[in-house]
């Protein structure tokens, strides 16, 4: 049954991110169409066909390998030297282009590939439905749609998890009481240590907290703050049983507790004891709760993402080392799969369960989202990294009035675009091995 849940969780992260991926390419083809350029393609996955349609100018497909997708847009750049002059001889003008030359060796032969694949999507010299004749800012529009649509799915699971479900919290009411008072709040009582303070003063299961020393409490982070400033002094305790409030007066033990200090170092404190420990609900939170999740999402993921290469190499040495990896490190697709079915397989509630898949789901349109505004071909910040070159140049040369500047040929970028994907293969096939052989998990 424990292998069936796996089997699930697994099979629901593959539809959650063919679902992620489809938003994404949905982001990129609605404004592309909205703006007038010509969409041949829409296709979820990579490898050979699964599944074809064409509606209209556009043909809908899906792949078999889901590990991303496309659309297929005319005239990403302009028309190659090659592709201007046949135009020009072909209209009988005199002043033909001349032939442009790339020179020779495998990255010129890359550049030629690339003008000439993107000279068979153009319908002639004067065509205006392709997207490198758009203004800037639509261009910049019809990058940016993807990753938009992946940080809006985010927001949408994250606001499922912690205003639909809410988000786990320790509530002020009571669990249970300790028995005694430990040396250090993490270590277990002995023989020798004194009883808690909480039985004595007549706390019970289930009393709910209301204010500690004439301060109201909301959940029992606040109660806790109060209680291990309070060591030695007796507090007033205002508690509801049973639909009465009750006021009871609890003096805490004092015991060792770890301090973090704002600057990062940790120190070892005395601080007040009572021996309560708390209720776990969920609890709701408020409607922006999810946009605000995102963001923060945003960020984590940005300061993972920027020291990306020292990541992958470290979890490389783990790799091979068989070293614990650090669960906050980067994952693949794998991974994110394996910990997705360790979720459903989890001996736990299945609302817990949902909430850790949706939680999963939301992190990895996160990583989508800021993944692809990295400014390098061919993510899609590489694209708006070109669209932002050439508004710039077109600014300059108005200002100091001057020719409209030609199209910028993104082609010319091919090699560096080849080394990106080398290097993105070469990281991702580190993940992935370190996900299959020595894999995060959750429990």
């Amino acid at each position: 049954m424990e292998a069936l849940a796996f089997v699930i969780g697994v099979v629901l992260m593959v539809v959650g991110l063919a679902v992620s991926i489809a938003l994404h390419e949905l982001g990129h083809l609605w404004p592309a169409k909205k703006f007038g350029v010509r969409v041949g393609q829409y296709m979820i996955g990579f490898g050979p066909t699964l599944w074809s349609r064409r509606i209209g100018e556009t043909e809908y497909g899906a792949k078999a390998i889901p590990l991303g997708g496309y659309i297929s847009m005319a005239g990403m750049y302009p028309p190659s030297p090659e592709e201007r002059a046949r135009e020009a001889a072909a209209s009988g003008s005199d002043t033909a282009a001349r032939p442009g030359r790339a020179g020779g060796g495998f990255f010129a032969t890359m550049v030629q590939d690339a003008r000439a694949a993107n000279d068979e999507t153009l319908h002639g010299d004067d065509d205006r439905r392709v997207f490198y004749r758009l203004p800037v800012f639509k261009r910049v529009i019809v990058m940016l749609g993807g990753p938009v649509m992946n940080f809006l799915f985010a927001i949408v699971l994250f606001s499922i998890l912690v205003t639909g479900i809410g988000v786990q919290t320790a509530t002020t009411t009571v669990a249970s009481l300790s028995e005694c008072v430990p040396a250090t709040l993490t270590s277990e009582c002995a023989a020798s240590d004194p009883a808690a303070p909480a039985a004595a003063a007549g706390i019970e299961p289930g009393d709910t907290i209301l204010s500690v020393d004439g301060q109201p409490v909301d959940d029992f982070a606040e109660a806790s703050a109060v209680i291990q400033e309070g060591a030695g002094d007796p507090l007033t305790l205002v508690v509801e049983r049973d639909g009465s409030e009750r006021t009871l007066t609890v003096q805490p033990a004092t015991t060792e507790a770890s301090v973090t200090a704002p600057d990062g170092t940790t120190t070892t404190d005395e601080v007040g004891f009572v021996g309560i420990s708390p209720t776990v609900e969920y609890v709701r939170q408020p409607i922006w709760g999810g946009a605000q999740a995102a963001v923060d999402q945003v960020g984590a993921v940005a300061g993972i993402l920027w020291q990306l290469p020292v990541k992958v190499w470290e979890t490389g040495v783990d790799l091979v080392t068989g070293q614990e990896r650090d669960p906050n490190g980067p994952l693949s697709v794998v991974g994110a799969g394996r910990l997705s079915g360790e979720v459903a397989a989890a001996d736990s509630p299945v609302l817990n369960r949902v909430a850790g898949f949706l939680a999963l789901l939301a992190s990895l349109n996160i990583a989508l989202f800021v993944f692809n505004l990295i400014p390098l071909l061919p993510l899609d910040g590489g694209h708006i990294a070109v669209a932002l070159w050439e508004g710039i140049k077109r600014v300059w040369a108005k200002i100091f009035h001057r020719p409209p500047p030609k199209p910028v040929d993104a082609t010319r970028l091919v090699p560096l675009t080849f080394i990106v994907v080398i290097a993105l293969i070469g990281m991702g096939a580190v993940l992935i091995l370190a996900d299959i052989f020595n894999p995060i998990s959750l429990f």
